[in-house]
């Protein structure tokens, strides 16, 4: 059950974490697993002790690349660390219920689709059978969380993770979940083999996605089909012509139109940080939403009593103009800030 995830301890994150005198890291607040107890159980004793979110990584961009995209997906979660572990602690946010868990283990997928171009096509049915995999892998650390009522916040990887995330948590509450997801693409393309651009339209056809809205959904980068599907399952989208462009409603008035829209249902909140402009993911964009933007979108998510995950998907450091060290500290600093606003808003509910 749990060979699939990498526990860290200590020593797994030493390397990243910086300490100043007469100054806590948020390193120095946080938890991390008993390494030599049962992952379940040590869950369950967490959370007896108080700790209610878990951080968990997924280095791969197989699902990215499985959808005819760029990679560097893989870099997003190292990138997070070492800026968020850094940063100080201090009354205005809950770190000390954080569990630092570990990551995904996907390394030997990953090996296998480093040989794989995504342009041949024999070779991209390859790397949409490994994004399977990586679906049924996700699924099951995630059944740990959930089952020890925990709250994850799952960073790194494709947006192709979501559906290994909405499975268990559905199955854990024996119910259909709603989503709502920032982010320019609606994630409902045709199930025609699994990538990171239809883990919605999965979980719909396999009746774990109870209701769906899409905030910032951008009118030109989704074809007629997907709008054509979404509207056959009666889910909405609030685009980003329609919020920045036509002015027709503020953002503000977007998110909490669809949150008002959602049943008692849990509720999965979704970040696909393309939507960033200038932000370094598997799809570049100039034209987007602001990191202030995104950082709201967040707070006002996790206001929901409902919510019950935060995944940041897509960042790609190495995309960055200007090389990967530079991808690397714009990537950590904008996932380490919408992360920061899903904690702030839980602490001040």
């Amino acid at each position: 059950m749990t060979t699939h995830l990498k526990v860290y301890d200590e020593s797994a994150v030493k390397a990243l974490c910086s300490s100043r005198e007469n100054e806590t890291k948020a390193w120095q607040s946080m938890a991390l697993l008993d390494t030599q107890v049962n992952v379940q159980q040590a869950l369950i004793d967490a959370a007896q002790f108080g700790i209610r979110y878990v951080l968990l990584g997924i280095c791969e961009d197989i699902g990215p690349k499985a959808n005819l995209g760029n990679g560097g997906a893989t870099q997003a979660w190292p990138a997070f660390l070492q800026q968020f572990l850094n940063q100080p602690h201090n009354q205005f946010i809950n770190t000390q219920k954080v569990l630092l868990l570990g990551e995904v283990d996907v390394d030997n997928l990953m090996l296998q689709s480093n040989q794989l171009d995504n342009q041949q096509p024999s070779q991209l049915t390859k790397l949409r059978e490994l994004c399977q995999y990586i679906d049924e892998r996700v699924e099951s650390v995630l059944n740990l969380i959930f089952k020890a009522g925990l709250e994850p916040i799952i960073i790194g990887g494709g947006h192709n993770n979501s559906l290994g995330i909405i499975r268990a948590l559905s199955k854990y509450k024996n119910t259909p979940i709603n989503a709502i997801n920032f982010g320019p693409h609606a994630g409902f393309r045709e199930p025609e083999g699994r990538h990171s651009d239809n883990s919605f339209r999965y979980a719909y056809n396999e009746q774990y996605l109870n209701n769906y809205h899409v905030i910032g959904l951008h009118e030109l980068k989704n074809n007629q089909a997907v709008i054509n599907e979404m509207a056959k399952a009666d889910f909405k989208f609030t685009s980003y012509q329609s919020i920045h462009i036509k002015r027709e409603v503020t953002l503000t008035q977007a998110i909490n139109s669809a949150l008002s829209g959602f049943n008692e249902a849990p509720l999965g909140v979704e970040v696909d940080v393309s939507s960033i402009a200038y932000m370094p993911a598997s799809t570049y964009i100039c034209s987007g939403f602001s990191v202030s933007d995104t950082e709201h979108f967040v707070y006002l998510a996790a206001k929901k009593c409902q919510s019950k995950y935060l995944h940041l998907s897509e960042a790609a450091p190495s995309q960055h103009p200007n090389g990967l060290d530079s991808g690397i500290d714009h990537c950590g600093q904008v996932i380490s800030a919408l992360v920061n606003s899903y904690l702030q808003s839980k602490y001040n509910i």
